[in-house]
This record gives C-alpha cells, structure tokens and sequence, in this order.
C-alpha cells in the first residue's frame, strides 16, 4: 500500500533551489563573457567565420 512520504524541510528546499540558481548564474556568467570576447573579436576558444575569412575563401 502507498504511504505518503514525509515531508522536506523548508532549509533543504531552499538550499536545493540556491544550488540551482547558483548553477544557473555562472552558466549566465559564461554566456555573457564569450559574447564579450566574440564582440570584441578576442575568443580563442569559440571558431567562427568573419567577413574578410568569406572573402578571402571565394578568392
């Protein structure tokens, strides 16, 4: 038979949805530094096509 399960804390939930956020915030962080540095032309680590490489592949 189904018994209930017993009840989570207030502290546990909260400390849950903090881990959460807080995982949520430096994956916010990240995005927003590698859009910077593509932006700014700076990345290393992200590869992308500019317009002078287009030009240069059609020539």
């Amino acid at each position: 038979m189904a018994v209930p399960k017993k009840k989570t804390s207030k502290a546990k939930r909260d400390q849950r949805r903090a881990h959460w956020r807080r995982k949520a915030a430096l994956q916010a962080e990240r995005a927003l530094s590698l859009g910077k540095s593509v932006l700014t032309e700076r990345s290393n680590s992200f590869v992308y096509i500019t317009e002078e490489e287009e030009e240069q592949e059609e020539d």
